[in-house]
């Protein structure tokens, strides 16, 4: 069980990384009370495995409620539960000019008649107990949300499969171009089982299908650039921060030689221990 309990400054960056860490597949709670963190770290040690990664975020949202924190996490310390504590932190003026950047207002403002810059100091003295017992604290000042992303990804990610998900998708341009589509292949060009009478009313999920269409020399090496392609490709879309890469091979209809593609594709991804999914979209019209 990975249990991370997220707080720091309001402004730091909090919402960007739980989006980070949701990518990455964990079970993700914005603007949980203390109070209730013990019960819910509880229900999930009790999932059997369902849940095995989460993330929380607690901080001074919760008003009165967030004093309560450092007594509920020693409490579920003397009961063994494990947890690690992320803290984001940002200096004062970085934090100022992005309240006035995005015109939002900091959730102590009111107690400090309209001023911020006195409500991040206050916040900043409730929360240094947090800073100190934090297992990682990261200072966002100067980074970007895409540098953020990826320092997340590389401190919490427990494989290079985990930091992207890569659907390779079939489908027909007689109905489309997929509007999700981030790289787009056309295999109109390759021979069409749809004029073989045994094979029209096939898809490209059965073998006699794949095989036909794979027969042609023009197949197999179409195939192996794709496939170099895509393989120069995904680290460059990593490195941006790219979290899900949708790979859409058409063909006329959408029911042989893409399917064919998107599944030979699928198969040489998932051997090299990409995280890959599969979906054929016209494959029933």
């Amino acid at each position: 069980m990975e249990f991370i309990i997220i707080t720091g400054l309001s402004g730091a960056g909090k919402s960007r990384v739980i989006n980070a860490l949701e990518d990455i597949g964990l079970y993700c709670v914005d603007n949980m009370p203390p109070s209730l963190i013990p019960k819910f770290a509880e229900l999930c040690y009790q999932s059997e495995g369902k849940i095995s990664r989460v993330a929380i975020v607690t901080d001074i949202r919760g008003g009165d409620f967030f004093v309560d924190l450092f007594s509920e996490l020693d409490d579920m310390k003397r009961k063994n539960v494990e947890y690690k504590i992320l803290f984001l932190d940002a200096s004062d003026s970085v934090l100022i000019t992005r309240y006035k950047e995005t015109r939002r207002r900091h959730p102590l403002i009111d107690l400090f008649n309209g001023s911020t810059e006195e409500a991040i100091k206050a916040e900043r003295r409730l929360l240094m107990p947090a800073r100190e017992r934090a297992d990682y604290v990261i200072d966002t000042s100067l980074l970007t949300a895409q540098q953020l992303k990826q320092k997340i990804v590389g401190i919490f990610a427990k494989s290079n499969s985990e930091k992207m998900l890569i659907d390779c998708m079939s489908f027909g341009f007689k109905y489309g171009i997929p509007a999700e589509a981030d790289l787009v292949f056309d295999v109109r060009c390759l021979p069409n089982p749809f004029y073989i009478e045994t094979l029209k009313h096939k898809t490209g999920l059965d073998q006699e299908v794949r095989d036909y269409v794979m027969e042609f020399e023009q197949s197999v090496e179409l195939l192996k650039k794709l496939i170099d392609l895509v393989d120069f490709l995904l680290p460059l879309y990593q490195e941006e921060g790219k979290s899900n890469l949708v790979i859409a091979i058409g063909c006329t209809g959408g029911k042989h030689r893409s399917v064919t593609f998107a599944e030979k594709i699928y198969k040489a991804l998932s051997d090299k221990g990409l995280r890959t999914t599969v979906n054929h979209r016209d494959i029933l019209k």
